[in-house]
């Protein structure tokens, strides 16, 4: 993912972690938050220490990531995500995991409905 897709730095997961709405998947969570400021999308990844070691939380956000990889250029600009890795997520496949994505990502109205 470039950089400038990145959501970086620590006070920024905290304040969508605060004000934002999120989404509950099995395999993954969604906080969504507008920015006014930004001129695109800005995706945090997150991993806790439940979804295992560190090679299998590296493994997690990789694969959320890869499967958020398509949608960048296709939302709204002007949101702040942040994708956290839920524990059966380590043992998912690509395709299980781009389509928990998509599923988040329509129950939160960001995600137009001419992709598939």
């Amino acid at each position: 993912m470039q950089r400038k897709f990145r959501l970086t730095r620590s006070e920024d997961f905290k304040r969508v972690r605060r004000t934002g709405k999120s989404y509950a998947h099995p395999l993954v969570v969604l906080v969504v938050q507008a920015c006014d400021a930004c001129s695109h999308v800005k995706v945090g990844v997150a991993a806790g220490k439940s979804a295992g070691g560190a090679v299998q939380r590296n493994r997690a956000k990789r694969l959320l990531r890869e499967a958020m990889r398509p949608h960048l250029n296709s939302l709204a600009a002007g949101l702040d995500l942040i994708l956290i890795a839920r524990p059966p997520l380590v043992t998912a496949t690509l395709q299980e995991t781009c389509a928990a994505l998509e599923n988040v990502l329509r129950r939160a109205k960001i995600l137009p409905s001419d992709e598939s």
